[in-house]
């Protein structure tokens, strides 16, 4: 653990580029792996959640090979996938692959592995250890995996844990109706469907990011979308684009336009950042709250899967915002970073139904809840008609104060973003934890430091 120190900042200035997103590279390395034929990523990100998954597939079978870019555009990793096809996947030396602190990784490999005609363990990192397992592994057994894992009581309900065991093959198709707005949980059912026999259906009562079915469209998959449905039918094979370029990331992209909107005499370009639809629900609401930004979309072959572009943002009067829980699946991630916006906006804001952050790598209520105290911010969480509201009352400054991360990245990044904005000098417990999701962040946020 390193001490870090955050002295107030005066503004950003300049243009950025940042690796590619996090969510479209899981799927665009499981996806290449369940093809025919060779891929190629540009812009793949080297944090430790994807290169955990490049690290599981390369343990089930799969040729993945990288190097570093010297494309300043496109900063990410350029990685060759050989394809195995859906059906060719091997089971790994031991039977046992361990997935460091990715819940990503886990839950649509897991997925991947419903397919599979083999028995496979995984075990998993301390934190992910503690990250609810039966909504996964549920709709998975439906469609007939065998899974065995760790059951622990919560009340009068049980839960399930890592570390698992299954055993996949011999599926079938189901209708399943997802009693909790989960991407993730959305794409392990649908990457099964692949292997299933018939339709598999998955119905969202609130719409998640849509990565999953874009990324299988554009390998070919038999995909039907109505409303908040989504459908996959098995096939024989998919087929390889040749090449795919992820844009940047915009969680990533986020701390970065909050910082523009709330420092003093700040602006900034953000180039090839991810536009999907399911994702910019953190930039509409930042647009409520007064937020400067405008956009630039892209038009190539690519972002007609993955619409991407431009984002110009400038310094802004921010003012509090109401936040409904239908929102919040679409900018669960951005969450915290929101939180800061609104301790430094005027007036109040809410946020509704935002209970799923007690189960991401920390329980990131507490975490921002407990920090922005300390920094003199009015931070409530109370009970409501949908499970947890946060309110923030935002105050006219915000004060030094020595911070916690959680060791949860999303925590420390938006805390260090806090921190430039305070009236003193700030002390962080630690940063290693960003590496998880974003290790360049330090630098780049130094390099437009004004």
């Amino acid at each position: 653990m390193c001490f870090f120190l955050i002295r107030p900042a005066a503004g950003l200035r300049g243009r950025i580029c940042f690796s590619g997103d996090k969510s479209i590279a899981h799927r665009s390395a499981i996806i290449s792996a369940l093809s025919s034929s060779k891929v190629v990523i540009s812009n793949f990100p080297a944090n430790q959640d994807c290169l955990s998954t490049i690290e599981v597939l390369q343990k089930l079978g799969v040729d993945i090979c990288f190097r570093k870019s010297n494309n300043k555009r496109f900063p990410g990793l350029l990685v060759t996938v050989h394809g195995k096809g859906l059906k060719n996947l091997k089971r790994p030396q031991s039977g046992r692959l361990f997935i460091a602190e990715s819940g990503t990784t886990l839950r649509l490999v897991l997925g991947v592995l419903a397919g599979c005609n083999f028995r496979a363990s995984i075990k998993v990192g301390r934190s992910l250890g503690r990250r609810p397992m039966l909504r996964v592994n549920l709709p998975l057994r439906l469609m007939g995996a065998k899974i065995t894992s760790k059951v622990r009581m919560k009340g009068a309900k049980s839960e399930e844990y890592a570390p698992l065991t299954i055993q996949g093959g011999g599926l079938k198709s189901i209708n399943y109706k997802m009693p909790v707005a989960s991407a993730q949980v959305k794409s392990a059912v649908l990457l099964a469907g692949l292997c299933a026999k018939g339709k598999t259906a998955v119905i969202e009562s609130v719409k998640t990011r849509d990565h999953t079915e874009r990324m299988l469209k554009l390998f070919g998959a038999p995909v039907e979308i109505k409303k908040n449905s989504v459908s996959v039918e098995a096939l024989d094979k998919l087929v390889s684009p040749g090449a795919i370029t992820i844009p940047g990331d915009i969680s990533s992209a986020s701390f970065f336009i909050v910082a523009a909107a709330v420092f003093r005499n700040s602006s900034l370009i953000i180039k090839n950042v991810s536009l999907n639809p399911s994702r910019v629900g953190f930039l509409r609401v930042l647009k409520r709250m007064g937020g400067k930004i405008r956009i630039k979309k892209y038009n190539n072959k690519f972002s007609r899967f993955e619409p991407a572009g431009d984002i110009f943002v400038s310094t802004s009067r921010l003012s509090g915002v109401n936040i409904s829980a239908k929102q919040v699946p679409s900018l669960i991630d951005e969450l915290p970073i929101l939180m800061v916006a609104a301790s430094l906006a005027k007036g109040k804001s809410v946020f509704h139904g935002v209970g799923e952050l007690r189960f991401k790598e920390t329980d990131r209520i507490e975490s921002m809840r407990s920090n922005l105290a300390r920094m003199g911010v009015d931070i409530k969480v109370v009970p409501s008609k949908y499970g947890e509201d946060v309110i923030i009352n935002a105050p006219s400054e915000l004060y030094a104060a020595i911070l916690r991360s959680f060791n949860d990245h999303r925590t420390a990044m938006s805390l260090i973003i806090a921190a430039l904005a305070a009236r003193d000098e700030s002390i962080l417990d630690d940063v290693s934890c960003i590496d998880k999701s974003f290790p360049d962040f330090l630098s780049t946020l130094k390099a437009i430091l004004i």
